[in-house]
């Protein structure tokens, strides 16, 4: 499971960007940031949990760090959104909920 995480840096970034935004997107591990989001997703369980309740696992982290992986999660199957749960800002944020490696091969998106 863990060479399925990072994300080709060619899709991080749009061709009409300036240079920066190409040099920033060859400069970030995404395969460890995935696995980390992924792993602090999988840590709440059959619950889920929502965006904010990620965030405050990485501090340390920018928001984009930790944010920016939920779709690639989602693209490539490893996480699921069911429902949405009210979020510090009293928004509603969606729940994720990591797929089992069994359940992985149905991308299906319950919400």
């Amino acid at each position: 499971m863990n060479n399925q995480f990072g994300s080709d840096p060619n899709t991080l970034y749009r061709k009409q960007d300036p240079n920066t935004s190409e040099q920033s997107a060859y400069s970030v591990d995404t395969t460890k940031l995935e696995k980390l989001v992924f792993d602090a997703i999988k840590s709440f369980g059959s619950k889920g949990c929502i965006s904010d309740e990620v965030r405050a696992k990485f501090p340390d982290l920018s928001y984009s760090s930790v944010t920016a992986r939920y779709k690639a999660l989602g693209d490539k199957g490893f996480i699921v959104f069911d429902g949405t749960k009210k979020g510090n800002s009293n928004r509603q944020q969606r729940i994720m909920k990591a797929k089992s490696i069994e359940d992985k091969n149905d991308t299906r998106s319950v919400a």
